[in-house]
């Protein structure tokens, strides 16, 4: 497979282990970044972060906090915050969360859905989408530090 990188446009992902391995990759690019993850419903969001998470050392299960809201993970000396914000219906609910607190925080933060909660939220140095294809994903990555 091609190797991910921050400047990646258009990268297909055939299978699971491709997209699993893609976010293994992206995990050597990214430290504390707020990022966030566009693609519709099992496009691979959760799949792409289990992967970054497995490859910093993380061995538990990763599930898409879709009730939770947020799964924080330390792994190795670092903080990481998993957020899907699919249910959100109004931005103001995050408050419940503490999520100015959690913007703000030395960590990775990874954000499901993240135009449910938009106008609570900072602006990200990185948006992920992923968009399914026959044949599997596409993934495309836009980096907003430049």
């Amino acid at each position: 497979m091609q190797g991910v990188s921050l400047e990646i446009r258009e990268l297909i992902l055939p299978d699971e282990t491709a997209t699993l391995d893609a976010g293994a990759q992206l995990a050597d690019e990214l430290s504390n970044e707020l990022v966030f993850l566009h693609g519709d419903l099992g496009a691979g969001k959760t799949t792409l972060v289990r992967g970054l998470l497995r490859s910093w050392g993380h061995r538990g299960t990763v599930k898409s906090p879709t009730y939770t809201l947020v799964e924080p993970y330390e792994i190795s000396g670092r903080s990481i915050y998993h957020f899907d914000f699919y249910r959100i219906e109004d931005p103001k609910e995050l408050s419940y969360i503490g999520i100015d607190d959690l913007m703000t925080s030395d960590a990775l933060k990874l954000i499901e859905w993240p135009t449910h909660g938009a106008s609570a939220l900072p602006e990200p140095e990185l948006e992920i989408e992923l968009r399914i294809i026959e044949g599997g994903r596409v993934l495309d990555i836009t980096d907003h530090r430049a």
